[in-house]
């Protein structure tokens, strides 16, 4: 049997695409109507069921055998429902700003891209935009694998009556970055876990740069997009958000490191059968 062309694989792929194309919008079209159900129904405050979305994901993931990787195919029903979610309820949900942190990758992780977000200055004002109905949920640090864990987001969960109601981990690699990479680096801005996270890293490349600890590494991008001599240690999100330039690639001193994020609510969420 001889080999199909390049057109012709094409126009097979076209194909795909408009198949796919129309069983999404046949997917949105009964989202509406489920919206329609609750919206009718003595249930009709409870828009998102993390319960009942994490079985379908673990649906997904069981019965995926093809050439996908099972995190990748997670990604791309993630978004389907994020986007269909959005038509029964577009959810608001805070996190630790400004953009281009950590945190906000996790919170987009857990709800797709299709959701507004509202950032915050400290954990403490993520709880509290959460409690008073600001926000649908809140997006919060509990955990690093090399610092251990976030004493503030702890406290906050024995002070506040916030549920916890889903979990994140985000894999925490860390790029130098600056507005011109040309110039010579005099001072280096992250957040203090950033550069404890990538100490030895720059003692040896940078031992006399002055190190400037701020509330964020996302911010630290920021200040030295209009900085001159200055360099950020920041996430990818941030070095493409700011438009910067990469010095340096992955300087963290351990590789592995990771960050495990909580989801917090008002309400009580179901077990999801795991």
């Amino acid at each position: 049997m001889a080999k199909k062309t390049l057109d012709e694989l094409r126009i097979e792929i076209d194909a795909l695409d408009k198949e796919i194309q129309s069983l999404i919008g046949a997917r949105a079209e009964l989202a509406s109507a489920v919206a329609e159900v609750k919206k009718a129904s003595e249930d009709q405050s409870v828009f998102y069921r993390p319960e009942r979305e994490a079985q379908v994901l673990r649906k997904i993931i069981d019965r995926n055998d093809n050439w996908l990787k099972d995190k990748d195919m997670a990604h791309i029903f993630r978004e389907i429902m994020s986007a269909c979610l959005a038509l029964e309820q577009p959810l608001n949900i805070a996190y630790l700003g400004p953009e281009g942190t950590f945190t906000q990758e996790a919170a987009l992780k857990h709800f797709g891209h299709a959701v507004s977000t509202l950032d915050c200055g400290s954990i403490d004002e993520i709880f509290h935009q959460v409690e008073k109905g600001n926000a649908h949920y809140g997006v919060v640090p509990i955990e690093n694998s090399s610092n251990g864990v976030i004493g503030g987001t702890v406290d906050m969960l024995y002070s506040q009556g916030l549920k916890i109601c889903g979990e994140v981990e985000i894999s925490i690699q860390h790029q130098l970055m600056m507005a011109d990479q040309a110039q010579e680096i005099k001072a280096i801005y992250a957040h203090q876990q950033a550069l404890d996270q990538c100490q030895r890293w720059l003692s040896n490349h940078y031992p006399n740069a002055e190190l400037k600890p701020v509330a964020s590494n996302a911010l630290a991008a920021r200040i030295v997009k209009d900085e001159p001599h200055a360099a950020a240690i920041a996430s990818e999100a941030a070095l493409s958000l700011y438009v910067l330039e990469r010095v340096a690639k992955n300087i963290e001193d351990k590789t592995g490191n990771v960050t495990r994020f909580l989801v917090l609510a008002n309400e009580e969420v179901a077990p999801s059968g795991k």
